[in-house]
């Protein structure tokens, strides 16, 4: 959609074009997509879902979002950086989720390196990840989809951070789509009622 402005739905109100595409990516949109996330845990659960989603369309994701909960305890940081050899082939069986080896190890390698973080950073993965977060005035609101950047410096530099720290699954496109995703930027089309 290179290019594409905002659009009316059949409810009235402008979104972003890819906002209607299926009813999960429209309540994506309108609830989730570009509002501030916080937490450990939650921005743990945005990132290996941004990983788990490199290559596949994002509505994959999202339609086993629960299978991916449930399999993942909750995207618990704690939890998940604790299983053992058993958990990584209960994954690799479990129908719920993406069942891709490399992906599997780099949402436990994630964990812990989340926990670790917890641990030995103030404000843990929270803090870091909202410390690249850029000025919002510095960038204008996009008009159409060729305004929004699939990478910025600033995504950037976060997945060089992340991948210091022991992430993985983590470049710039991944790092930027998690900025996107948990309000870090405000990607809405200038006239999306989302923004």
């Amino acid at each position: 959609m290179s290019g594409t402005g905002p659009v009316v739905g059949p409810d009235g109100l402008v979104r972003c074009p890819w906002g209607l595409d299926a009813d999960d990516y429209r309540a994506y949109h309108d609830t989730e997509w570009g509002r501030p996330v916080h937490g450990d845990d939650l921005l743990y659960e945005r990132l290996c879902l941004e990983a788990f989603q490199s290559g596949l369309s994002w509505l994959t994701i999202l339609r086993r979002r629960e299978g991916f909960r449930s399999a993942f305890a909750g995207f618990r940081v704690k939890d998940v950086a604790e299983f053992t050899d058993a958990d990584r082939a209960r994954l690799l069986a479990d129908p719920g989720i993406i069942r891709n080896r490399a992906k599997i190890d780099a949402a436990i390698a994630n964990a812990r390196a989340a926990r670790e973080l917890t641990e030995n950073h103030d404000g843990g993965l929270d803090a870091l990840i909202w410390s690249y977060a850029p000025d919002p005035a510095a960038r204008p609101a996009p008009r159409t989809t060729a305004d929004v950047p699939a990478t910025t410096p600033e995504s950037t530099a976060l997945a060089k951070e992340l991948k210091k720290r022991g992430f993985r699954f983590v470049g710039p496109t991944t790092a930027y789509a998690l900025m996107q995703a948990c309000g870090l930027v405000n990607d809405h089309l200038a006239d999306c009622h989302a923004r």
